[in-house]
């Protein structure tokens, strides 16, 4: 069966392109706003979105952040909007990828194709240690078939990438990886995904350990990438 995309565009002239490129590869559906999208992906589910930040009303920031309050559905921005600014805001708001217009119709398939592959083998990876079901250091608890994290005994809400970034690192404490091996690991494919992607997520993953000082595990490997240290729990 067709893994099922939902196209979010305030354009008629844009949805109908992109469910032109798309529908010889996904079952599509579209939203001509952001508060449609949010009505539809409550009553069926979602492979992917694929989301418009310009629009009137809420904007696709928005529409992002409450998808993420509720769903795992991995979220492409397709946007105009080309600045770093922008896209680090997308990626806080919860996006998982990020592709400006105008775009090559054969890279946004092969990326959200990647994005919805990584969604899928998501649980599978996260057992491919072992078996091991649980990371725990002190202060903070990764569970990786409820794929929950908790922070001296609270439960946080983190995005799935985020979760994937998390549990890849603290698997292999001390360990320093770089941006292109963490891009390879938790978001499947370094070739359609910028290096700057893995410093917005480990952004938003420090400020939301930060309670307890859990945050500073996160540590920055001057001119490799990162690591994840236990030595800052203790």
């Amino acid at each position: 069966m067709s893994h099922r995309v939902l196209v979010v565009d305030d354009e008629e002239r844009m949805r109908s392109l992109l469910r032109l490129h798309l529908e010889r590869t996904f079952e599509v559906s579209e939203a001509s706003s952001g508060s449609e999208a949010i009505e539809l992906i409550a009553r069926r589910p979602f492979d992917a979105v694929v989301l418009d930040i310009l629009m009137p009303g809420m904007d696709g920031w928005e529409v992002c952040r409450r998808i993420r309050e509720e769903y795992d559905t991995p979220v492409l921005m397709l946007t105009a909007l080309s600045d770093v600014e922008d896209k680090l805001e997308a990626f806080e708001a919860g996006a998982d990828d990020y592709l400006t217009k105008p775009f090559d119709p054969r890279e946004l398939v092969a990326r959200l194709e990647a994005l919805i592959r990584r969604s899928e083998g998501g649980r599978e990876a996260d057992r491919g240690d072992g078996g091991a079901s649980t990371i725990s250091f002190p202060g903070l608890k990764i569970n990786l078939d409820a794929r929950t994290t908790e922070v001296n005994g609270e439960r946080l809400t983190l995005t799935p990438k985020e979760f994937d970034l998390l549990a890849f690192l603290a698997r292999s404490p001390g360990t320093a990886f770089t941006r292109e091996e963490l891009l390879l690991h938790v978001w499947g494919d370094a070739a359609f995904v910028e290096t700057r992607t893995v410093d917005a997520h480990i952004k938003t993953l420090r400020g939301k350990l930060g309670r307890g000082g859990v945050g500073g595990s996160l540590v920055t490997v001057w001119g490799v990438g990162y690591r994840f240290d236990p030595a800052a729990l203790r």
